[in-house]
């Protein structure tokens, strides 16, 4: 199995209705899909990959004194004395940051700032239009997903972009690189390594490669998406594997809604009959928060609304 690539560049020309429905096939088949010719420059890509790249090396001693490192070599030290380790399973081989609108970006290297606003810029405008298609596969007007972010237009989405590396593991066996999840939010618009792999998406049950493919964004649909479209679409599980062949770069730009947003199915529930609940997306933020690497459907009922008493 292969994760599907589509022609972005197809979506304005005479093979509209066939870019429309791999994308349709994405969404619902596997929750994941790369883009190709999507717009953004490739020298842009190139330059994030570079001041991303050098912000890790500014960071690479910090990562090596951090829990995960420390942990793992206990493990090691432990085996090499003889006694039975169990693989971790509660922390990621994993270093992050994350940027957005609101908080401190590095200063360093000096061209971060702009390259990353510049990127964010292009990024936030692609993922509208990949919004703007989702509405018309699945019947909505459009600017229907937009609107029901902002909360009809009274709040601004949150667009926030995170910067990883998975450096190389010399131990993959003993820890994970980051846990099987399903995204809590929209749209997310991924960046990946094109030389290390690792990445992995869940689909009939089997973990399939998420390839590296030079210049893509890798696109894949959060849980909103799933209640926006009463099930259609369904967020996927997936995970990232520690590697011992390389520095893993990942640069996950994520569009959700605000956190005043109300979010409900604004299509007919799915083929399964699963309904979802109306909730506020704040609410669902701090229930996920302290269950993202369990399974989402006891995050949705935990959101639900309480339904009122009947009257005495």
């Amino acid at each position: 199995m292969v994760v599907p690539v589509i022609d972005f560049s197809k979506l304005d020309g005479a093979e509209r209705a066939e870019t429309m429905a791999q994308i349709a096939n994405g969404c619902e088949e596997w929750g994941f899909f790369q883009l190709v010719n999507h717009g953004i420059p490739l020298e842009l890509l190139e330059r994030v990959k570079k001041v991303c790249s050098e912000c890790y090396r500014l960071r690479e001693s910090g990562f090596r004194s951090s829990e995960p490192v420390r942990t793992l070599d206990a493990l090691v030290e432990a085996e090499q004395r003889g006694e039975a380790v169990a693989p971790v399973d509660d922390m990621d081989w994993e270093d992050i940051f994350y940027i957005h609108d609101g908080n401190q970006w590095p200063s360093n290297p000096p061209e971060f700032k702009e390259t990353m606003r510049e990127y964010r810029a292009e990024l936030r405008k692609l993922a509208e239009r990949v919004m703007e298609a989702v509405d018309e596969n699945l019947g909505l007007d459009k600017g229907s997903i937009k609107s029901a972010f902002s909360g009809e237009g009274r709040h601004e989405p949150f667009f926030g972009t995170k910067v990883s590396h998975y450096p190389l593991c010399p131990r993959p066996d003993l820890i994970t690189g980051l846990r099987a999840h399903t995204d809590a939010g929209g749209v997310i618009l991924l960046f990946q390594d094109d030389q290390v792999g690792g990445l992995e998406v869940l689909k009939d049950g089997q973990w399939t490669d998420v390839q590296p493919l030079a210049g893509a964004i890798v696109v894949n649909t959060g849980d909103q998406i799933e209640v926006l479209s009463g099930g259609r679409y369904r967020s996927a599980w997936h995970r990232v594997l520690p590697m011992r062949d390389g520095n893993r770069r990942s640069i996950a730009s994520f569009y959700n809604p605000a956190n005043e947003a109300t979010i409900s199915p604004a299509v007919a529930a799915g083929t399964g009959g699963e309904a979802y609940p109306k909730y506020v997306f704040g609410d669902y933020m701090d229930v996920y928060a302290k269950q993202k690497f369990q399974a989402k459907e006891p995050r949705f009922e935990a959101v639900k609304a309480p339904k009122s008493s009947p009257a005495a």
